[in-house]
């Protein structure tokens, strides 16, 4: 019995230390990293080309909008048929039309709609191929040069058959940058 009792009560020690660890000062360590400043500002996830980065400025293709504000994903509940979700479309709407200089018919869905996440990456060729003459004037290069990184930046369907095809704009951000 005295064996026993010696192995519950280090048992229970171990308990208690790991719980204060992982329980108590591990997340406050990450919740106080989490607070200083500067830290986080302008950050980019660099490295990988698996979520948007949005850029300001004209100098730079545009994602999908996004429904979602940062850090938190999340979609909206408003369909086709709500009256307000209607407005912010058409609203995109006009504003992509008169940003990329094209009538308002040919603004592609996907430049107008939210990615529910807003962490995807991908926007369709046309997107990509309304924005070319913009990013090229404003950042001093050949259009030519600048289809080619589309081209560059653009994935065809996952396995052979999931999902659209499209172009990366973190991807092709990064090169446009490169090609300064």
């Amino acid at each position: 019995m005295n064996a026993f009792v010696k192995q519950a009560l280090a048992g229970l020690r171990v308990l208690l230390v790991l719980t204060v660890i992982t329980g108590v000062l591990y997340p406050a360590a990450v919740w106080l990293v989490s607070r200083v400043p500067g830290l986080h500002a302008n950050a980019e996830a660099t490295g990988t080309e698996l979520v948007v980065v949005p850029r300001e400025g004209d100098g730079w293709f545009q994602p999908r909008p996004s429904m979602a504000t940062l850090p938190a994903s999340g979609g909206s509940n408003k369909g086709e048929r709500n009256a307000d979700y209607d407005a912010v479309v058409a609203e995109r709407r006009a504003e992509v039309a008169r940003r990329e200089g094209v009538a308002e018919d040919a603004v592609p869905q996907d430049a107008v709609t939210a990615s529910a996440s807003g962490l995807d990456p991908l926007i369709s060729a046309e997107y990509a191929a309304i924005q070319v003459p913009r990013v090229a004037r404003e950042r001093g290069l050949p259009e030519d040069a600048v289809r080619a990184l589309v081209a560059e930046a653009s994935v065809g369907r996952s396995l052979g058959f999931v999902g659209e095809p499209g172009v990366n704009v973190t991807a092709l951000n990064r090169a446009v940058d490169a090609a300064r």
